[in-house]
């Protein structure tokens, strides 16, 4: 797979550019809910490596995935990505 149709999210993690549908803050309350339902359906991916989780990112697929980085770098490195 070309590194164009990934997205680092730190720690050596990485998740197709295709798949993301949507990058949220992990402090607003639909976010810890969409958290706790991952987590209920086995659909929840941890990739912050123990460290605070900041980037909540939701897959075509339902995953959520939890990132340590900003939800706005995360935004950035999408972007780069996409040109």
């Amino acid at each position: 797979m070309p590194a164009k149709h990934l997205v680092n999210l730190g720690f050596s993690n990485v998740v197709m550019l295709k798949r993301i549908v949507a990058v949220v803050s992990s402090d607003a309350a639909p976010a810890k809910r969409l958290k706790e339902e991952a987590r209920r359906s086995n659909k929840l991916i941890d990739a912050t490596n123990g460290r605070r989780t900041r980037a909540v990112i939701v897959t075509d697929s339902d995953h959520v995935i939890l990132s340590s980085i900003q939800p706005e770098t995360v935004a950035q490195r999408i972007e780069e990505r996409d040109d």
